[in-house]
């Protein structure tokens, strides 16, 4: 898996072996519970770093990593980074010490569904029109900013939680993806599921 890590003008291609991500797995679970009790985020103190804040958080990591010339720890936080956002595409990290400053890249195919599979996701309910509309804007967000990027989230009743859409770049595709997050979990709560 290939990374590209941009710092100031320079560029850095990463590449990690697939092999990698299951080697550390281990030491990945471990930076998520050392995370686990919180981390400072710039001038924030985070008691419970979401997803994205702990990207942050490696990404800051990498960085350090980097400049000090040190490639095994930046291959393994280049790992980490793949192995929770599988979508990640490039990184450009900020050197000014200002970690809400890091950007993510991320691709998504123009039709990719959403990171919940909405058909096993959606109980069988056989709503009406009007009631499916209404459940559906419950359960599928508006789309919102995070750091420079936009998503949306959809609620997984598999799980009881609130499941992440993929971080896009610009706000017209994540409400894009928003648009037939909602479209397929309104027709899901309509037919409901037979079985």
């Amino acid at each position: 898996m290939i990374l590209q890590v941009s710092i100031d003008d320079r560029t850095h291609r990463l590449e990690v072996p697939e092999a990698l991500l299951e080697q550390a797995a281990t030491f990945f679970a471990q930076l998520d519970r050392d995370m686990d009790r919180g981390w400072q985020l710039g001038r924030t103190w985070v008691e419970h770093p979401d997803r994205e804040q702990r990207c942050r958080i490696v990404a800051d990591k990498l960085l350090t990593a980097i400049e000090d010339g040190n490639t095994r720890l930046g291959l393994l936080m280049a790992g980490y980074l793949l192995d929770r956002l599988p979508e990640l595409e490039s990184v450009a990290l900020a050197v000014d010490g200002e970690i809400h400053d890091h950007r993510f890249n991320l691709v998504a195919a123009p039709d990719a569904a959403p990171v919940v599979d909405i058909e096993t996701a959606t109980p069988a309910l056989g709503l009406d029109k009007l009631a499916a509309l209404a459940r559906a804007g419950e359960e599928v967000t508006a789309v919102f900013k995070v750091g420079r990027g936009y998503r949306f989230s959809v609620f997984d009743h598999a799980s009881g939680a609130w499941r992440d859409g993929p971080l896009c770049g610009v706000e017209v595709e994540a409400a894009r993806l928003r648009e037939a997050a909602f479209k397929a979990r309104y027709e899901a709560l309509q037919r409901g599921r037979a079985g």
